[in-house]
């Protein structure tokens, strides 16, 4: 048996991905999936099969999802199959060499990737064979009004899959991703972490004992439930979204940064930097975020945002490998009397090595929560931003989220910055 090869994932396909590869191109398909179970790796293999032996010129594969750097991911895929695959299938010549955002085949027929956006303006004016859309649970339903019609002259068809994110709009509506679920016309593949092969028995059991069951249903066995609900309303979200990035840095100015910290090739490492204004406002002036980090490269960037911010005080989750980078900030001069570990457990440590304030993770998020509610913070109009608090959610006093990496740097910052009774805001439960 072949060993699985994370850069050649089509040496070992699954069943269900040979079989979903291989469905007819005018065939609509549904994909409920658990976490890391081979969902992107089918479609972006499919994008590719689909345009060298099925359409011709001008024929297209749209792929769409929640963010820009999530619809390029899957195209990176899809590139990397391809050139293994049909090196010399791929036009390489000037005008149509392959970019972040395309791949043109000889045949005249290509891969496009973009962004889904709020109400889906970027599939606007395109008409698409097949239409790819990842994570789709999470989508907006004015996206796929915006999103749909583009199949429709080209006799097109839709490809949609996701992580469930519950039934049911905060209105009470079925979401489009669920009504999909139901939908007749879509041949429906379903897909358990408890079935993949990649996932082993030790890890799985470690999530259940950390998580609750009903986290461990939706992010694992992929079922759809309403029993979790939403900590951040879209609502919020708009509201506070609405920031933008500065063209320099303002000098003389209080600054602090959140991280959460990634080991090499784990989850994404993120770099989250505010300031806080004279009127005791805390504005989100910059979002980082980067993969495969050695801990002493995390610990160099910060270094580096120092250099350029000053903060005043510096945020780090130092759970895991995170402590690595909290140890290597408190041996420099420039950072030592900054630094404060803030991780979920409960605790900040000052250079003394002190433990300061009882901190709970549920506590530094009911604080971000707060500030939203009570308009003391702007948040940058950046889809990463806004897809990771969309994320976000409760059970009970639970809160956690599949996509909280960028969140869980927010609320570092916002907790150092919240310390000033002015601008500590009232914190609620649920």
């Amino acid at each position: 048996m072949t060993e699985y090869d994370l850069n050649q994932p089509w040496l070992t396909l699954d069943d269900w991905q040979k079989e979903y590869i291989n469905t007819p191109a005018e065939q609509d398909c549904f994909l409920l999936s658990g976490r890391q179970c081979g969902k992107t790796t089918a479609m972006s293999i499919k994008a590719v099969e689909l345009c060298v032996k099925h359409f011709s010129e001008g024929e297209i594969v749209l792929i769409s999802s929640l963010t820009e750097r999530q619809a390029q991911m899957m195209l990176k895929k899809a590139q990397i199959y391809a050139e293994a695959k049909y090196k010399n299938n791929i036009d390489k010549t000037r005008d149509n060499k392959p970019t972040m955002h395309r791949i043109i085949f000889k045949n005249g027929s290509g891969i496009l990737c973009y962004a889904a956006g709020e109400e889906g303006d970027s599939t606007r004016g395109y008409t698409v064979k097949k239409l790819m859309v990842d994570e789709g649970s999470r989508m907006d339903e004015l996206y796929f009004v915006s999103a749909i019609p583009t199949i429709s002259v080209s006799k097109g068809s839709i490809d949609i899959g996701s992580t469930p994110a519950g039934k049911r709009d905060k209105e009470g509506n079925e979401k489009f991703f669920y009504r999909c679920s139901k939908d007749e016309h879509f041949k429906k593949f379903y897909i358990s972490a408890e079935d993949c092969p990649r996932h082993t028995k030790e890890f799985l059991q470690r999530e259940k004992e950390r998580m609750s069951k009903l986290q461990y249903a939706q992010e694992y066995l992929a079922q759809f439930l309403d029993e979790l609900k939403r900590v951040f309303e879209e609502e919020l979200i708009k509201k506070i979204c609405v920031g933008k990035r500065r063209d320099e840095v303002l000098k003389n100015r209080t600054y602090y940064i959140g991280i959460d910290v990634a080991g090499f090739g784990k989850d994404d490492c993120t770099y989250e930097v505010f300031h806080k204004t004279d009127n005791e406002k805390l504005i989100q002036v910059e979002n980082i975020i980067e993969k495969r980090n050695w801990t002493t490269d995390t610990t160099k960037r910060i270094l580096q945002l120092n250099e350029t911010y000053n903060f005043k005080k510096i945020g780090v989750d130092d759970g895991g490998v995170g402590f690595g980078v909290f140890s290597e900030l408190m041996k420099e001069e420039k950072t030592k009397r900054k630094t404060y570990a803030l991780n979920n457990a409960s605790r900040t440590i000052d250079k003394d090595g002190e433990k300061n304030k009882k901190l709970l993770k549920e506590e530094m998020y009911l604080n971000l929560l707060s500030l939203m509610e009570n308009n003391k913070i702007i948040l940058l109009d950046d889809d990463e931003v806004k897809d990771s608090l969309r994320s976000i959610q409760h059970e009970d006093e639970k809160i956690y989220g599949s996509n909280s990496h960028i969140v869980e740097g927010i609320i570092r910052a916002c907790w150092l910055a919240s310390e000033d009774k002015s601008l500590k805001p009232f914190i609620r439960i649920f």
